[in-house]
């Protein structure tokens, strides 16, 4: 996968160099010489650019980039400026980060959808995310059982639980499921929220774009998803 990050500060650098070192291509970008000249040697390129001006933002190749992610951190303001610069590029993909509910707020009335929080997600965890197929989420229970949110994969769309092999075949156990919606928020913008559909029972079935919540070995789970 192509990324392109935008801000190379303690988060948004731990990303680039992770995600360079899981094979993937990675353009970093920052406004500060010295965090570029810093990164240059640890991922594929780096660019020395003000990404809250569109024309210098226009230069960027935004659009050959398959998610884009705006992790700058010490100015709320220029990160709000830069989201809303990437999606005026038409970027396939967005990731912002927020260090603050207001921030949040404001990227979710620009309609952004995926938001991290530095604080308490790692870039180690993120990495994971963006490049697991059908991974979204874990809580570590302890370092060999986790319980992971995961799509449901195609195998296994259009199937009652009970019907598949996900327990005897891979040991794992599917706690509930989830459905993702539509809701308007209060500025009438359409968002994606998540709603668990129900317990998982033998007779529920499993339908394209929910979600698993499954809970098992972590050698299991890798397994499950690959």
């Amino acid at each position: 996968m192509n990324f392109l990050i935008v801000g190379l500060g303690n988060f948004g650098g731990a990303l680039a160099v992770r995600l360079t070192q899981l094979g993937h291509e990675v353009i970093g970008v920052d406004s500060s010489m010295s965090k570029v000249e810093m990164f240059k040697n640890d991922i594929t390129h780096t660019i020395c650019a003000n990404c809250t001006d569109i024309h210098t933002a226009k230069e960027i190749p935004v659009k050959d980039a398959d998610v884009v992610i705006v992790s700058i951190g010490e100015h709320e303001g220029n990160s709000i400026m830069v989201t809303a610069n990437m999606k005026q590029l038409n970027a396939k993909r967005i990731i912002s980060r927020a260090v603050s509910q207001t921030q949040e707020t404001v990227l979710r009335a620009m309609g952004i959808e995926e938001i991290v929080h530095p604080e308490q997600d790692s870039a180690e965890k993120l990495a994971k995310n963006l490049t697991s197929e059908g991974f979204i989420d874990s809580f570590e229970l302890s370092s060999e059982y986790s319980i992971v949110k995961a799509e449901v994969p195609e195998r296994y769309e259009g199937k009652r639980l009970g019907e598949t092999d996900i327990r005897s075949k891979h040991n794992i156990n599917v706690l509930t499921i989830i459905s993702k919606t539509k809701k308007r928020n209060f500025l009438g913008i359409k968002q994606s929220t998540m709603e668990v559909k129900e317990m998982a029972k033998a007779d529920t079935l499993l339908e394209k774009g929910e979600i698993l919540v499954i809970f098992g070995h972590v050698k299991d789970i890798e397994k499950f998803l690959e």
